[in-house]
């Protein structure tokens, strides 16, 4: 499977909810349900977890990827993902990098191969 960074640099080949969508896989579904309800004090189903990656033009996304903002403005600015940005790295980003560094350094590793 070819990698699938996300705008915001999260890598969406690797997310869970993403696998348990390619693979149609219920049991993964239930289980990523119970561990991101438990880890992020929602309440989700399995049928919540269904993903086609943000990159892509699909109604099969993760609710939180339907409304990001980050999403949103790389769909609009027609980049690859935020590392092609003119703006990078912009305040929306600054901000979710301090939730989640990985996201900044895989999005730093590709603007120094581009």
């Amino acid at each position: 499977m070819e990698k699938m960074i996300a705008f915001c640099g999260l890598v969406c080949s690797e997310c869970p909810a993403y696998i348990a969508t390619q693979k149609d896989d219920d049991n993964e579904r239930r289980k990523v349900a119970e561990m991101w309800s438990k880890g992020f004090k929602v309440e989700l189903k399995p049928e919540d977890i269904n993903c086609d990656g943000c990159l892509v033009d699909s109604e099969n996304l993760f609710s939180h990827c339907k409304v990001c903002e980050i999403r949103k403005c790389g769909k609009e600015t027609k980049v690859e993902n935020c590392a092609y940005c003119d703006d990078y790295a912009c305040e929306k980003l600054t901000d979710f990098f301090k939730m989640a560094p990985e996201a900044k350094t895989t999005l730093d590793e590709v603007r120094k191969n581009r």
